[in-house]
């Protein structure tokens, strides 16, 4: 747990800084560079508050922070030859601690879930519009699983696909962090879901309530007839005309991120090509970046409260095993959100 340590000013006056425990990397490379060390906790500003974590998600997202791949990203504003904020994650729920000026929704003693900075750490700052009450039904454990992944999810399928009652949708990567979310989403409101996953994932897939399971393994999606009036792409590496194939002449495609690629520009490419093509095609294609706000993690939180939603946990790791858990999400064999538990 956090630890305080004492010091002198110039005065010789006293003062206590208080430090925790962090998963961090002070450069970009290999899971291997992902060291749990002893830091300072992080100050705050106006409009945030200190959360003290007790679990946080690890998305695919920390990949790609802990690497620093694709290299645009860097130029984004994430550091060029090093990165800017050592420590990793941003999935997390906890209590709030202290509350910077202006915040008011927020008091310390709050029980919270959503999205902060450097979540892999007892404490974490967060902006107080990225956070919402947790869900009575979840534990913080639960809850950390339910921050950037289910939100990514609901615009996904709700803003983007605009999946409505009764359409026919398949959700690519239904096993993942955001596929078993969108597959939940899109069954709340009303459409018939498939899901594409590989073998070992499909009881999962099936589990979380899938009208049919396709297994790439021995099926390909954009075999035969079967078309689909929204397809919500979280696989990251299928081309774009298979996807088309198993799109309806006015059909929607959702890409959600993108692997693959080269080292500058990973999958954008595909998103590009995508929303070009989109302009003479009757196939509308579309790609996004997450806005993380307070008000879309309420409408979770109904979500999950009412039944609708859940969090399909894989694993559950001990901070100091953090490598581990970002190195289980980086070999593909998770099974929906890995964990890291921060306290018991």
């Amino acid at each position: 747990m956090a630890t305080m340590i004492t010091t002198k000013d110039a005065q010789g006056a006293v003062e206590r800084t208080a430090q925790m425990q962090a998963g961090i990397r002070r450069r970009y490379g290999p899971v291997e560079a992902v060291q749990v060390e002893t830091m300072d906790r992080p100050a705050i500003a106006a409009g945030e508050v200190l959360v003290r974590v007790h679990a946080a998600g690890v998305d695919r997202g920390v990949w790609h922070l802990m690497t620093g791949k694709p290299y645009l990203m860097r130029v984004a504003g994430f550091g060029l030859r090093a990165p800017k904020h050592p420590v990793l994650g941003r999935e997390l729920a906890g209590v709030v601690e202290a509350a910077g000026d202006g915040v008011t929704a927020l008091r310390p003693g709050d029980e919270v879930f959503g999205i902060g900075e450097g979540s892999f750490a007892e404490y974490a700052r967060a902006r107080a519009d990225k956070l919402a009450p947790r869900p009575r039904n979840l534990t913080f454990k639960q809850a950390a699983a339910a921050g950037i992944s289910a939100l990514t999810a609901l615009q996904a399928v709700r803003d983007h696909g605009r999946v409505k009652a009764g359409q026919e949708v398949l959700v690519i990567g239904a096993s993942g962090g955001v596929g078993t979310y969108a597959v939940q989403i899109a069954k709340a409101f009303g459409a018939r879901v498939t899901g594409v996953c590989s073998t070992p994932k499909v009881g999962l897939v099936r589990s979380i309530g899938t009208d049919q399971v396709i297994d790439y393994m021995y099926e390909d999606f954009a075999a035969g007839d079967r078309q689909y009036d929204v397809i919500v792409d979280t696989g990251g590496n299928s081309p774009l005309p298979r996807l088309r194939r198993a799109l309806t002449a006015h059909g929607t495609l959702v890409i959600v991120g993108g692997e693959g690629g080269g080292p500058w520009f990973g999958g954008i490419d595909r998103q590009i090509r995508a929303t070009i093509l989109s302009r003479w095609s009757g196939q509308r294609m579309v790609s996004f970046i997450t806005r993380e706000n307070a008000q879309d993690l309420m409408t979770l939180k109904h979500l999950i409260e009412s039944g609708r939603v859940r969090p399909a946990a894989d694993t559950i790791y001990p901070l100091a095993r953090v490598a581990d858990a970002i190195r289980h999400i980086t070999e593909g064999r998770a099974r929906g959100k890995v964990v890291v538990s921060v306290r018991p």
